[in-house]
């Protein structure tokens, strides 16, 4: 299992600030995003997600194993 943290408008979208999730084998985080697409149509109006994986930011070719902590959210820019 994998904890899942929604962030801003995609917690809008998925209608959930948090959600486990059962992950069988370790999948790179774009394969997974691609997952989360399926499941979450809406997200696919967000051009960009942000993804943190055990509350570092990682790139898309990062492992996710069982038991860790995802957050998605989208970009922010301060100004």
């Amino acid at each position: 299992m994998i904890n899942i943290l929604y962030f801003a408008r995609i917690a809008e979208l998925t209608g959930k600030r948090t959600e486990q999730r059962a992950l069988p084998a370790p999948v790179t985080v774009n394969a997974w995003l691609a997952q989360l697409h399926e499941t979450y149509p809406a997200l696919k109006d967000i051009g960009v997600l942000k993804v943190a994986v055990n509350k570092k930011h990682v790139q898309a070719d990062t492992l996710i194993h069982d038991r860790d902590e995802v957050a998605i959210f989208e970009p922010v820019t301060g100004g």
